[in-house]
C-alpha cells in the first residue's frame, strides 16, 4: 500500500521537535524504550515474531527501501515470520549507543540505532546462505496508558 509520504515526515518532525525542548525527560521513560529496543534484539537473535510484534502498533507505519507503507500486523507476521524462524544470527547488536529521547510532555519518544548482524539464513532449497548486513532506524514510539508502544519505523541499509 502506498501512501504520500506526509504524515511519517510530519511525525518524525513533530517527535523530534518536542524531543528536543528545553525539559529533560524522565530517565525511566528513556530506560523503558532502550528495553524496549534491546528486546527487540533479542527477539531478533531468538527469532522471536510473536515478541517483536508485541510492542508494535496495529496501525505500524515503516518507512523503508523508498517507500511509506502500513503493512497490517498479519502482513508483517507473514513477511518477517519466516525470515526469522530460518536465519539464525552470529549476532544481532548495537554498533554504537543508542540514542534515546522523550518529548517533553512524556507522549512520544524515540530511539535512533546502528545495528550490525551476522548469520546465516535456510534458503528454499535448503541451503545456508551468509547474512551479513550493517543497518541504522529511528523507532517512533506513542504512550498509550502506562505503555510505550512502537507507531513506526524508518530504516536505512549501510550500502556494501
Amino acid at each position: 500500500m502506498r501512501q504520500s509520504p506526509l504524515p511519517l515526515s510530519l511525525v518524525i518532525a513533530a517527535c523530534v521537535a518536542a524531543c528536543t525542548s528545553e525539559a529533560p525527560p524522565t530517565s525511566a521513560d528513556e530506560q523503558k524504550l532502550l528495553e524496549l529496543h534491546q528486546a527487540g534484539l533479542r527477539s531478533h537473535v531468538e527469532g522471536n515474531i510473536d515478541a517483536l510484534l508485541a510492542t508494535q502498533a496495529d496501525n505500524f507505519v515503516l518507512l523503508n527501501r523508498g517507500e511509506i507503507s502500513s503493512p497490517s500486523k498479519q502482513q508483517r507476521r507473514e513477511f518477517l515470520g519466516p525470515y526469522l524462524a530460518g536465519t539464525t544470527f552470529e549476532f544481532y547488536r548495537d554498533s554504537i549507543t543508542p540514542i534515546v529521547k522523550v518529548s517533553r510532555d512524556g507522549s512520544l519518544g524515540w530511539v535512533m540505532a546502528q545495528v550490525q548482524a551476522r548469520g546465516s539464513s535456510m534458503t528454499a532449497q535448503g541451503t545456508h546462505q551468509p547474512v551479513e548486513f550493517e543497518v541504522a532506524w529511528i523507532e517512533l514510539y506513542e504512550r498509550q496508558g502506562r505503555d510505550w508502544i512502537s507507531i513506526g519505523n524508518a530504516s536505512s541499509f549501510k550500502a556494501d
